[in-house]
């Protein structure tokens, strides 16, 4: 039945089967259906529900059903008559957009087009109307893969990448902190009318990702331009430039799309392949016509030599500088990356710890950037201490194994479409997690805290690092740039 639904658009009818389990309803109905939708596509659900929480529609979902015990996720809920009906009407509506899958976009028209269901009503409470999708989507097709017609001898083939404003949606991202100035240059760039393409030009480890990361945030956050509001930043891997069996390289012509691609230089200088033009061929045209908007990184010497062997990239490429960072803006990017690193590692950092990290990094890894070094310093001290035998009650460790290794199934069940196996091991998951907060409150621990990661602990990466004895380390703390080098 879902041979023709994209892989998302299968996930989100496996949530809407949990839902159905969790709210003790003998049917699969349309507003399990849409909960699904919330949360397998946020950046769907963004797009068209731009004033409104996912939570709100949930509350309201909960608040106009009626409780039931819960029925068990091994038993194979039924679509009601209705999320047939939507399921149909996506079936039309992907024909209608010469869409040759299924996806969420078309899921969400066929919930709007069961007008008199509980999920049309409240999308519709909402602000989002049948027609306005339509013509939304009409412009700018959602499904990956749909792009412009391909050239002569061209396949198109699914786009590989990743879509920074969605992650900044979900809060994946690390919190911007400092270059505001890169930052306000960038998007000056962007909204010009023409030399409107940016290259970060800085050594490896400055920050370059983390300014066009910043954009993504600034941008879900509404605090840009008119222009730049409803732009999606996408990264592209080099890998994307790579031909596919019979075809040359796809370039994608989207719409309110700017696209980041990492390694200029690597990306221009790269040879063609078959016959088949090479990215350098298939990048002017795009962009000295305007079809197309990027932002890209280089180091200085990359750049230079790019602009030496493509001298067209100056009238379509603006040059923004990124400087090294100094120790103390180095120290407020550690501070507000910190959380993130403690929740992933179960540590908690002391403030002496990151000062010493960003201290250290400077003095002793002459190879590397600011603020690059000292955040892989701080992520490898935590990875250091939870190495240690001891760091934590063994069985706690024993149910975190357990915990990872039922993700890991769930999701190559989901992947695999193996629905019976992933309501398995989704409770299996919970049981866990259960267990876990049981034995957390046992040993006086929470989920986000756990052993100190001190400045000792820092020491002693760094000493593995570069081979410096830590004696030589403490002792040279204060010896400043004199201080004994990698």
């Amino acid at each position: 039945m879902f041979e023709r639904y994209t892989e998302k658009a299968r996930r989100i009818i496996f949530f809407a089967r949990y839902e159905s389990s969790q709210f003790g309803s003998p049917y699969i109905e349309t507003e399990h259906l849409l909960l699904g939708l919330l949360r397998e596509d946020k950046a769907l659900t963004h797009r068209f529900l731009k004033n409104t929480q996912p939570e709100r529609i949930r509350q309201q979902i909960e608040a106009a059903t009626t409780k039931r015990e819960k029925v068990s996720t091994s038993v194979d809920l039924p679509l009601s008559n209705e999320n047939r009906r939507v399921l149909a009407y996506a079936a039309e509506e992907a024909d209608r957009l010469s869409n040759r899958y299924i996806g969420p976009e078309h899921l969400l028209l066929g919930l709007l087009r069961e007008e008199k269901s509980f999920a049309a009503q409240l999308l519709n409470e909402h602000g989002v109307r049948l027609s306005a999708v339509r013509e939304q989507l009409g412009k700018q097709p959602h499904e990956p893969g749909l792009t412009a017609a391909p050239s002569q001898g061209q396949t198109l083939r699914p786009l590989s990448n990743v879509e920074l404003t969605q992650l900044a949606r979900e809060g994946q991202l690390r919190p911007f902190v400092g270059r505001k100035k890169e930052l306000e240059r960038l998007i000056h760039v962007l909204g010009r009318s023409t030399k409107n393409n940016a290259v970060l030009v800085g050594e490896p480890g400055v920050g370059k990702r983390a300014i066009v990361e910043g954009l993504a945030q600034s941008i879900v956050e509404g605090d840009v331009a008119s222009r730049l509001a409803q732009q999606a930043i996408v990264a592209l891997e080099m890998s994307f430039f790579r031909p596919s069996q019979g075809s040359g390289p796809v370039l994608p012509l989207e719409q309110n799309t700017i696209f980041f691609m990492d390694e200029l230089h690597s990306l221009l200088a790269a040879t063609p392949t078959g016959g088949a033009p090479g990215p350098s061929e298939i990048l002017k045209p795009a962009l000295l016509g305007g079809k197309i908007q990027c932002i890209c990184a280089a180091t200085p010497e990359e750049y230079r030599k790019a602009r030496e062997n493509h001298r067209w990239l100056d009238r379509c490429f603006r040059a923004i500088d990124v400087p090294p960072m100094n120790e103390a803006e180095a120290v407020e990017v550690l501070l507000s990356a910190k959380s993130h690193f403690e929740k992933f590692h179960s540590v908690t950092y002391t403030d002496d710890a990151i000062q010493h990290a960003v201290r250290y990094s400077s003095v002793y890894v002459k190879d590397r950037q600011l603020p690059d070094k000292a955040l892989d310093l701080i992520d490898e001290a935590a990875a250091y201490v939870n190495a240690r035998p001891g760091h934590l009650p063994e069985e706690v460790i024993e149910v975190r194994k357990r915990m990872k290794f039922i993700v890991k199934r769930l999701e190559d069940a989901i992947v695999n479409h193996e629905f019976a196996k992933a309501r398995f091991y989704s409770d299996e998951e919970l049981k866990e997690r259960e267990n876990l907060r049981v034995l957390l409150k046992k040993h006086n621990l929470d989920e986000t805290t756990g052993n100190p990661v001190t400045r000792e602990d820092v020491e002693e990466v760094l000493a593995r690092w570069t081979g410096i004895p830590v004696s030589t380390i403490r002792a040279g703390q204060d010896a400043g740039p004199e201080a004994p080098e990698k």
